[in-house]
């Protein structure tokens, strides 16, 4: 800066105002903390002009506030309004050059300027570290330019810009080349910067090859100074995606265990809460499937960047950004970059043909640089192949031009390393992606084709072919428990693992469509083998499940369904158990679907492998709650199986045992519960009673009798499926856990809270590390000890759990997932009672109108949260529609279930109070002390609900004058429930305190 510039500043504190774009905030937080160490006051000031206002006059309202004015340059700065480089000059000559002691500016851009800009005078911050541009900065405006106090050094304040974040992970090494892209950066950086914290994704989407992934790096590089924590992961598969989040757990210092699962849970509270650090970004890469990895896109104060083919994350809370191909002078630009021995028209002219499409321009400009070959011989054989019309004309997929530069790439491959081709076309069978082929070198090499063995047999020409693939930009590589992708590769044959490859998706179309057909059915078999050899075969094992998370995606790819092998067969069933178990239940229905088409298609409608099929898709159909079509699918079963097999066959038993949860789905509890008990008889005669299939009966027989208000006798049964299954499967068998549920839930419904919490509250600590937060077991267990927390009266703790289930759930399993439906009706009651009435409300429709159209409107479900609305209509004033809701639930519940059912009981109560509310006192008496006679006869004299219609029958009398009679019956109820839950109960309390009682239906796991 010329040293006879007057100075901005004079002595002493000063106000500094910084106006800078929304661009380069990081470096107005940066620069306003350097100075406020020193004593001064910062005013920040974002430069957003209005169009219709002249420039002259945003400039000159920046001169009302006190002090200097400090000016962030950047091309940004200009490009807001937008304004000609002509009207910016008439600005500064009129406002900036008349006044220099008032403004400074300082540079933060390479980019070329305004000329008019060289009236500030700006000290350029581009190229130097910290301290020079804290001086430069303190120098441009006038003030002592001493090393900070101390005390104020010792503050944590804004990193500056250029320093790397505190947590950096994965990200791929910044493309030199990088070309272009200026609008898109800079709206994705708007984009994430405007949302709300819960809306902060963004997706980068656009057809295979235009770059988003590179568009994604340059991002992180451009903007990563405004980050505490940037990680770089790669989402093309869920388990991968999943181990690659848990990995960051230690990076931000959390104390967890080995476990991934519970590494994962961390890491996602961590963001959600920001802490320890609240600036993060998350990348996904590569996430095509939304559905399979939406629910792992962490909330929070941070940042999410998503690179996806698939615009439907539009549907999962995120900004879409359409990444084009490059503009013609950017597609020449890097060409001329990744490929220096071409001319820029020759440049010109291969972008031309390969229609400017980068993913393009680098493999096949990077293979022309190394190579003889000039651009016209290489256009000649585009022409050559009589593709003129398709260089210009995009398909459906990818552009023709494509397809056919890489065919001629293939057959340089041939001539050079034919191996490589052969490889390539191996890798055609299985997913594209990330290729697991070394389950292909696990088999035996006796057992290969020829074409293989000196291939797979032979490290030296594996890793050959292997490198020859990566020159050509064909795939990538990684290692054995190393999901990232390895952006460099040390020189040698010795470094390349090539246990995991990563094929882009049209070179794999490209690869599987040229095959030759003999050839084609010689590999597919080798990978089907592989997948089959690969399988653990215990798909109820968690600790197997994420073999099988990589098995999964490559069924479709290797035709398993396309065959008749028993092999095949058996790994589709267990890949088929793994996703019901695991809560993969959309993709297993889809695979279930198909593989019923095909398989009848092969061995007609009656084969035992049929049986075993429909088995497993009912499971998974139940498990969206699709009873009707599971019902009509399991009595087909049922019926066929038990005329030609027999009644006692296992086959028949095992359908007529899931034909009973059907019916327990449909509401048909009595039908379920006659079969189920016979399902159970038929198995103790046949295999005993320590064998696992009887114990899955009475499982379902207790639930039948829950679900019809038995708990005691539910209770009894459930305890004795626990401590068997504990002994035959050990404690911590799913199957085991699912039975701590049950017996915690039946302890809970009979009142006894304590026992039920201590129970759960073990078993879920086990669920968490067994199964893994996310799993729909789990997320059942932690409801029922939030049901037993709310209960014995520990609500902060209830609170919690409520409001975590049904998060997870619904980011897991969906809104109108069954289970998502109990949860949400459990958080509405306890929001009604001790949250928010708004909230409490807008759940409680959304779960009655769920249910309504899962289930219909005579379910026992949907009339029993009608009977929890009606609460809310009370709560809210709306006395008429509470009543009308709450008869109508008792006339519902009492048609759906019978007259003595808790259910029907618990609606009743909540009917006689609102009776009671519209001075129906007569009425509302005479069903109370119906409902109390009935609850004593069904539940007990002790029971919480006989409890609580005692308690309102003493209310209902002191209200019709007869206050002896009330007195006595009050006394005699608030005793019971001092003994029964305890003299400081929430319940015993609201009594004592004259608090009409109240019932929450809630519903029941099926």
């Amino acid at each position: 800066m010329p040293g006879a510039r007057k100075r901005v500043a004079e002595s002493g504190p000063q106000t500094v105002t910084i106006s800078f774009a929304g661009y380069n905030r990081v470096w107005a937080a940066w620069i306003g903390d350097r100075l406020e160490r020193r004593g001064h006051a910062v005013v920040y000031q974002r430069w957003d002009p209005q169009e219709g206002t002249p420039l002259a006059d945003s400039l000159r309202a920046l001169t009302l506030a006190p002090g200097p004015v400090l000016i962030i340059l950047s091309t940004w700065y200009f490009q807001l309004g937008p304004r000609t480089q002509a009207e910016w000059h008439t600005a500064l000559t009129e406002v900036v050059a008349p006044e220099p002691g008032r403004f400074a500016a300082v540079s933060v851009t390479t980019d070329a300027l305004p000329p008019a800009t060289a009236v500030f005078a700006a000290a350029d911050l581009t190229t130097v570290g910290e301290q020079e541009a804290e001086r430069r900065v303190l120098a441009r405006l006038g003030m002592p330019t001493d090393p900070t106090p101390a005390t104020a050094g010792a503050r944590k304040g804004p990193r500056f810009p250029n320093d790397p974040s505190d947590v950096w992970g994965g990200v791929p090494r910044r493309n030199t080349r990088f070309t272009g892209r200026e609008g898109l950066l800079n709206d994705a950086y708007h984009a994430l910067k405007s949302a709300e914290e819960s809306a902060r994704v963004v997706t980068l989407h656009g057809m295979s090859g235009v770059g988003k992934t590179q568009l994604a790096a340059e991002y992180v590089y451009r903007f990563g100074a405004e980050y505490d924590v940037v990680w770089w992961v790669a989402a093309d598969k869920r388990a991968v995606c999943r181990q690659r989040l848990a990995q960051l757990a230690p990076e931000l210092g959390l104390s967890t265990g080995v476990d991934y699962g519970e590494r994962l849970r961390a890491t996602r509270i961590a963001l959600r809460k920001g802490e320890p650090y609240g600036r993060w970004l998350i990348v996904f890469d590569g996430a095509d499937d939304p559905e399979e990895i939406w629910d792992l896109v962490p909330e929070g104060p941070g940042d999410v960047l998503i690179t996806a083919r698939n615009p439907d994350w539009a549907q999962h809370n995120s900004l879409l950004l359409e990444v084009p191909a490059y503009d013609r002078d950017e597609s020449v630009s890097f060409v001329l970059r990744r490929a220096p021995r071409l001319t820029a028209r020759e440049a010109d002219r291969l972008a031309e043909a390969l229609e400017d499409l980068p993913l393009l321009l680098d493999q096949t400009a990077g293979w022309l640089n190394d190579s003889d070959m000039t651009v016209d011989e290489y256009i000649a054989l585009l022409e050559q192949e009589g593709i003129d019309e398709d260089v210009v004309r995009v398909s459906r997929d990818f552009p023709t031009p494509f397809r056919t530069s890489w065919s001629i790439l293939l057959n340089r491959l041939r001539e050079t390393v034919p191996e490589a081709v052969t490889l390539l076309r191996l890798c055609a069978f299985f997913a594209p992606g990330a290729i697991p082929v070394r389950l292909v070198r696990d088999l035996p090499v006796d057992e290969l084709p020829e074409s293989l063995r000196g291939l797979v047999g032979n490290s030296v020409s594996w890793a050959a072919a292997i490198n020859k693939l990566r020159q050509y930009a064909v795939v990538r590589a990684a290692g054995v428990g190393d999901r990232e992708i390895h952006e460099t590769m040390p020189e040698g044959l010795g470094a390349v693992p090539g246990d995991t490859l990563y094929m882009h998706r049209l070179v794999h179309q490209i690869i599987r469509q040229d095959m030759p057909r003999e050839e084609h059915e010689e590999l597919n078999e080798v990978v089907r083998r592989a997948l089959a050899t690969a399988d653990p075969g215990q798909p109820t094992d968690s600790r197997m499940w994420p073999e099988y998370a990589e098995i999964v995606p490559h069924l479709k790819w290797a035709d398993v369904l396309q065959t008749t092998s028993p092999a095949m067969h058996t790994l589709v069933l267990n890949c088929l158990q793994y996703m019901y178990y695991s809560g993969e239940y959309t993709p297993g229905i889809t695979l279930s679907t198909r593989a019923m088409d095909a398989w009848k298609a092969q061995l007609g409608d009656t084969h035992p492998r049929i049986w075993d099929l429909t088995h497993n898709y009912a499971n998974l159909l139940r498990a969206v709650g699709d009873y009707a079509h599971c019902e009509a699918i399991e009595r087909t079963a049922v019926d066929y199986l038990r005329e030609n097999h027999g009644a006692s066959d296992l086959t028949h038993l095992r359908a007529a045992g899931s034909l009973a949860a059907d019916l327990r789905g449909l509401g048909r509890y009595d039908e379920a519960l006659t079969i189920s008990y016979w399902v159970l008889d038929a198995y103790l005669d046949l295999l005993g009673e320590q064998d696992a299939r009887t114990l899955n009966a009475q499982n379902n027989a207790a639930v039948s009798l829950r679900l019809l208000g038995r708990y005691q006798d539910a209770l009894d049964l459930d305890m004795k499926t626990l401590i068997a299954r504990r002994r035959l499967l050990k404690p911590r068998h799913r199957w085991s856990l699912f039975s701590e549920i049950h017996v915690s839930t039946d302890q809970r419904l009979l009142g006894r809270y304590n026992e039920a919490e201590s129970l759960q509250a073990q078993s879920v600590r086990v669920h968490r590390f067994v199964l893994g937060s996310d799993n729909p077991q789990t997320l059942n267990a932690e409801h029922s000890l939030a049901l037993a927390l709310y209960r014995i009266g520990r609500r902060r703790e209830a609170a919690e759990l409520f409001t975590g289930v049904l998060e997870r759930s619904e980011r897991v399993l969906g809104e109108g997932h069954p289970d998502t439906l109990r949860f949400a009706a459990a958080q509405s009651c306890f929001a009604r009672e001790h949250g928010d009435i708004d909230q409490a409300r807008e759940i409680s429709e959304r779960v009655v109108d769920g249910y309504t159209l899962l289930l219909g409107t005579a379910h026992p479900f949907a009339v029993g949260t009608r009977s929890n609305q009606a609460l809310i209509m009370r709560a809210v004033g709306e006395r008429d529609q509470a009543h009308e809701l709450a008869e109508q639930a008792l006339t519902g519940m009492r048609a759906a279930v019978g007259d003595d059912h808790p259910w029907t009981l618990g609606c009743a109560l909540n009917a006689s109070e609102m009776r009671s509310l519209r001075g129906e006192t007569e009425s509302a008496a005479r069903l109370n002390a119906d409902t109390a006679s009935r609850a004593t006869e069904a539940l007990g004299r002790t029971h919480p609900l006989t409890l609580s219609a005692r308690v309102a029958a003493a209310a209902d009398l002191r209200t019709l004058g007869d206050r002896q009679a009330a007195d006595k019956t009050e006394a005699e109820a608030l005793e019971d429930l001092s003994s029964t839950l305890g003299p400081q109960h929430p319940h015993t309390m609201a009594a004592r305190s004259r608090t009409r009682p109240y019932w929450d239906f809630e519903p029941q796991i099926i």
